[in-house]
């Protein structure tokens, strides 16, 4: 399979909504359910190339495939931290996309001083967990009742990545 792993654009962005809408529909993973209008998407997406903060999408022919990024906190005292986020289209995934993604995202990351990087898995997502193990993420705490999914409460692990 042929796929690039690229900063985001401006010119990306529809494809990039569309592939979180779909991912967001079928995987029942997230917090969100379906993405946002375009209108909105667009301005988030635009608001992190603007904070230079790190997002990369994974791009086959013209569509996105997947995404990955890392939302650096807002307030003074945490700007060295922020917040993972990835997905990848089912019809993608376990191809190796997900890991090109987190090692592009992670390596800017880390070159823009990043020193805590934190993400949130549902602690049935096994497969995520133990990819994010293999780039060094550990598990720091439980957090119960985390998210509502069809009803029905579901717990969380929070993990983190630091580096010196």
């Amino acid at each position: 399979m042929n796929y690039r792993i690229l900063p985001i654009a401006e010119e990306l962005i529809p494809s990039f909504r569309e592939t979180a809408d779909a991912i967001f529909r079928e995987s029942r993973m997230f917090s969100f359910f379906e993405a946002p209008p375009l209108e909105q998407f667009k301005q988030f997406v635009q608001s992190t190339i603007r904070n230079d903060e790190p997002q990369f999408v994974a791009v086959s022919g013209d569509a996105v495939i997947g995404w990955c990024d890392i939302l650096i906190k807002p307030r003074p005292a945490q700007r060295h931290s922020g917040v993972l986020g990835v997905g990848v289209l089912s019809a993608y995934r376990r191809q190796g996309v997900g890991m090109a993604l987190l090692e592009a995202t992670i390596n800017t990351a880390r070159n823009k001083g990043l020193t805590r990087i934190e993400l949130y898995v549902r602690t049935d997502n096994e497969n995520a967990r133990r990819l994010y193990e293999k780039f060094g993420f550990a598990v720091e705490g439980l957090l119960r009742k985390h998210i509502i999914i069809d009803g029905a409460y579901r717990d969380s692990y929070i993990m983190s990545m630091i580096s010196e």
